[in-house]
């Protein structure tokens, strides 16, 4: 979040049981924070999804040949940083995934 970025009050409808788990895990103040990081990163990912469309439309889809070169180079970064670091590696892949 933008620090000092300008914020307004909206009205949203929530399933209740959800919103009460939320404020429940992030306490007293949390839920607007909670709510504001969900968004953007929903927005993140609704970018990426038209970089993605854009790349498409400009280079043709990706192949399956691209996408088994492509984790197999991941597969190798793992490789190398489990044995860098083996403590660590298994974090990493937890939250890349």
């Amino acid at each position: 979040m933008v620090i000092g970025m300008v914020t307004k009050k909206y009205t949203v409808t929530l399933p209740e049981e959800l919103a009460e788990e939320i404020r429940h895990e992030v306490g007293p103040g949390g839920f607007s924070a909670y709510v504001t990081r969900a968004i953007e990163r929903q927005r993140e990912q609704d970018r990426l999804g038209d970089l993605v469309t854009w790349l498409e439309d400009e280079h043709g889809p990706v192949t399956e040949e691209e996408l088994a070169s492509a984790e197999a180079e991941r597969r190798e970064f793992e490789r190398h940083f489990t044995e860098q670091d083996p403590g660590t590696a298994g974090e990493r892949h937890r939250r890349a995934g």
